[in-house]
């Protein structure tokens, strides 16, 4: 058996969410009264990882922090989420990742400092860790500028050693959607884009021409549509899930907890409509909470959250 069911890369930083009405600065040493905050810890692989190891998967992250106090964030949370986080680096000369998420009702914006961020380096990833694991979930694609090049060759190594992989590019913030994705995006088993990544990408005006255009080039793709749900095509078959209204706190790590549910479903022998399901369900509780984290279900509570949401899975011709 396979130390890891999955690694992960991690774009390893902390979240700082302030939350008001009006979060809009005033600068000349103005000072605005916020509603609350929230800091916890940030990163999509990360949060990511978190919710994978919730769900009883084994899940290892390589990546580095800072030593200071918002990489301990990092580190206690993943820890008592359950994942390894023996393969994290502490680096005194860098400072862990930071973003702050003025979150307004129905909005937000984000100022980040990279730090930590993108400080994996594809040395940090050994052909041994490669092979010990089940699955490669890739994640921040754009963020990890100094792994792009080498996720590549990782998929390559994973799938000789009998593994699968998964990618979520998050939005490229030069809107380039380049950096070698074409040929990552030839050894990935299921893709994980959100509807306007995924347009983005494929280069097409809607979603069922990206999907059609992904469909002899990806086993699976899972697409994440917020409030609507989310649906995966796998072959000529679309499936759809329909969630139902909830209490919205925040929607940070809304999608890497979807990534987490649907591929414990994926790795645990469930068909894809089930998979969704489970993302669905994933996706739906994170957001009733502030941050990526505090609202993910653990394993024992999943069935609870799907009976409450009724996912419902359309298979489409």
């Amino acid at each position: 058996m396979k130390q890891y069911d999955i690694l992960t890369v991690g774009d390893l930083c902390a979240d700082l969410v302030l939350m008001g009405e009006d979060l809009v600065p005033g600068f000349g040493q103005e000072e605005k009264l916020i509603d609350g905050y929230a800091l916890r810890m940030g990163g999509s692989c990360s949060i990511f990882a978190c919710q994978a190891a919730k769900l009883g998967m084994r899940v290892g992250i390589v990546g580095v922090v800072g030593d200071d106090a918002f990489g301990q964030i990092v580190l206690d949370t993943l820890e008592k989420s359950g994942v390894d986080i023996s393969l994290v680096k502490i680096d005194p000369n860098i400072e862990t990742g930071l973003s702050v998420h003025l979150q307004e009702p129905g909005d937000r914006s984000i100022l980040t400092h990279l730090g930590s961020i993108e400080a994996a380096k594809p040395e940090d990833v050994s052909e041994d860790m490669l092979h010990s694991t089940r699955h490669l979930h890739i994640g921040s694609y754009f963020l990890l500028e100094q792994m792009q090049l080498a996720f590549s060759s990782m998929a390559k190594e994973v799938k000789r050693a009998g593994g699968t992989v998964s990618l979520d590019t998050n939005w490229d913030p030069e809107e380039r959607w380049g950096h070698g994705l074409a040929d990552l995006l030839k050894s990935v088993d299921v893709f994980l884009p959100n509807e306007n990544e995924l347009q983005a990408i494929t280069k097409m005006d809607n979603l069922t021409d990206g999907l059609r255009r992904l469909k002899e080039v990806i086993p699976v793709v899972a697409v994440k549509l917020g409030d609507e749900g989310g649906l995966v095509q796998q072959g000529n078959e679309v499936w759809k899930a329909i969630v139902p209204e909830v209490r919205i706190v925040d929607t940070i790590g809304a999608g890497d907890s979807f990534d987490a549910g649907f591929l414990a479903g994926f790795l645990g022998g469930l068909p894809v409509d089930g998979s969704l399901a489970m993302g669905c369900a994933c996706g739906t509780a994170s957001v009733t909470a502030a941050g990526g984290t505090a609202g993910q279900p653990r394993k024992a509570e999943l069935n609870k959250w799907l009976e409450q949401i009724q996912v419902s899975c359309v298979k489409r011709s």
